[in-house]
């Protein structure tokens, strides 16, 4: 199951450092995450100390939305 950042997310980037593929990028606001790129591992859940991520099963609609389009136009938290 592809991870979803919420709204909790402070950009702490401890997820950042532990993603082996890459998939997180920078908007404005928090770290989203590529649902083309993650391979659903889950480390960067366990990694949250936010608690702000979560498998796109337990999801909502909006959060996955906001994720998919802007892991497209946001920057890769790695760069």
């Amino acid at each position: 199951m592809v991870s979803v950042v919420t709204d909790a997310c402070v950009k702490c980037k401890a997820c950042v450092e532990v993603c082996p593929v890459d998939a997180f990028h920078e908007a404005d606001t928090q770290l989203v995450v590529d649902p083309d790129t993650c391979i659903g591992c889950g480390v960067c859940i366990s990694e949250c100390p936010q608690e702000a991520i979560v498998t796109d099963d337990e999801a909502d609609d909006a959060a996955i939305k906001f994720n998919a389009e802007n892991a497209k136009t946001c920057p890769n938290a790695n760069e």
